[in-house]
């Protein structure tokens, strides 16, 4: 493969692929779950320290093998093709695929704040709940867009991949420059107010519109249960940043290059994600952040600091970080099927490089699947069950970075994990607590994003039947 992306456009591909739509909403549901400032932050700068010890854990692994295919090359090498296939088959189904199509979708329905009509439209086809309409085919157009850029070279998607990061970069800090300047009343104080004391409102009406009224004081398990259920919007939020790991066999020097870019990109992105959640405790107070509406908190934080017009302003933000976001996915994505097909483990067609030597098959069979999600209407569904999935291959990945010190203690490593075994251990730790407590009080993140997985062996057994 062509070395043709630096350091700089390696961070961008990090930073674009993990902003997307979830800092502008998540924080709505964090704050139903635990109802004060200090636990808001507190879940945000967890997340942060859980995300870059595992960024930091990665480098150890993408110097040992700088090549195409990252995280599903990392879990093949060392626990073998079924665990690699698994994560692959989980990779191609839901969690790169079904991200692209939550993306697309974000995309589609701030795009109706500008332009109304979009949500006024009648559906295209309707039988039942099922329907089609013109958001979800703005989002697959947006998505075979991207797809079809994308084919065109790597240098066409590395373009756009620094323009659309760059520009929602800048759009972020004038947000929280502006969230603290243009603010006629902040609520900071009144939302810290509280100190460590939580408090739970998910209480519903009959129509199942969340009650203002119905906050009740947390502690003990019932608040660690609320913290795991917070993280989920937070983790969600902060993943996507071994994107750049998939494109390892592209990027100029990857044994340096691929870890500096995973330790700066997901420092420089979860700093501003702490901020952007500071302008929110700024802007708005308790129930303006839990209860604004649809859970657009940006939305409402927005229209506190710049007026009438915040509502446009925030939906262009959204629109260019969810596309910008969308272009990482999509042109990381596509390397990983690639690989697996040179393994054996997926189409064959997916191997071939077109004449501007990228893997355009890949590329479409991805952009053809998230486009299938888009119209299917289970995609959100999908994210919340996998969640835990995701956090649980992270855990096995960076527990082979342990594994592998043990097993081959002499292996020439380019670079070594800072501050080993503390990190990994970190990671490993909260990693555990969060899966736990997701398992003990929420369930439907747990179990059916498992099996979803689980599905994947009969798949591999059937491949390799010959075998």
């Amino acid at each position: 493969m062509q070395k043709k992306l630096k350091l700089w456009d390696a961070i961008m591909l990090v930073m674009g692929s993990m902003i997307g739509s979830g800092i502008f909403i998540v924080s709505a549901d964090m704050m139903r779950n635990l109802g004060s400032g200090f636990w808001l932050i507190a879940v945000w700068v967890i997340t942060g320290v859980m995300t870059v010890a595992a960024a930091i854990s990665y480098g150890e692994l993408s110097a040992l093998f700088p090549k195409a295919g990252g995280q599903y090359t990392y879990l093949k090498e060392i626990f073998g093709k079924r665990m690699g296939f698994l994560y692959g088959w989980g990779l191609f189904t839901v969690i790169q695929t079904g991200t692209i199509a939550a993306v697309a979708m974000a995309f589609g329905k701030f795009t109706a704040y500008i332009i109304p009509s979009l949500n006024d439209a009648a559906p295209i086809f309707q039988s039942g709940e099922f329907k089609i309409t013109w958001i979800q085919i703005l989002a697959i157009a947006v998505i075979l867009l991207l797809t079809y850029i994308n084919t065109r070279g790597v240098q066409s998607g590395k373009i756009l991949q620094n323009i659309f990061t760059a520009s929602k970069i800048i759009a972020l800090l004038g947000l929280i420059a502006l969230g603290f300047i243009m603010v006629d009343f902040s609520h900071m104080s009144e939302n810290f107010s509280l100190g460590t004391d939580s408090f739970s409102n998910l209480k519903k009406d009959i129509s199942g519109n969340f009650l203002k009224e119905g906050w009740q004081s947390i502690s003990g398990m019932t608040l660690l249960g609320g913290i795991a259920a917070a993280m989920v919007g937070s983790v969600f939020s902060s993943v996507a940043w071994e994107s750049v790991t998939f494109v390892s066999g592209e990027i100029d020097n990857p044994k340096r290059n691929v870890v500096k870019s995973m330790i700066y990109g997901t420092s420089a992105v979860m700093t501003l994600y702490i901020a952007v959640n500071f302008v929110y405790l700024n802007a708005l107070d308790r129930n303006g952040i839990a209860f604004a509406i649809n859970d657009r908190v940006a939305v409402a934080a927005s229209q506190n600091i710049f007026g009438s017009a915040g509502t446009i302003i925030i939906a262009l933000l959204v629109m260019v970080s969810t596309f910008g976001c969308n272009n990482g996915l999509i042109l990381a994505g596509a390397r990983v099927f690639q690989t697996m097909a040179r393994d054996g483990m997926f189409f064959k067609s997916a191997l071939k490089n077109n004449k501007n030597e990228v893997p355009q098959n890949a590329l479409w069979m991805q952009g053809v699947w998230a486009s299938i999600l888009c119209l299917s209407g289970q995609y959100g569904n999908l994210l919340d069950m996998i969640s835990f999935v995701i956090v649980l291959f992270y855990m096995i990945t960076v527990f082979g970075v342990m594994y592998l010190r043990m097993k081959q203690p002499n292996l020439e490593r380019p670079y070594k994990t800072w501050l080993y075994p503390v990190t990994p251990i970190i990671y490993l730790v909260i990693g555990t607590c969060f899966c736990i407590l997701l398992l003990i009080y929420k369930q439907q993140y747990t179990w059916p994003g498992f099996v979803l997985v689980l599905l994947g062996l009969p798949v591999y057994y059937l491949i390799n039947r010959k075998k």
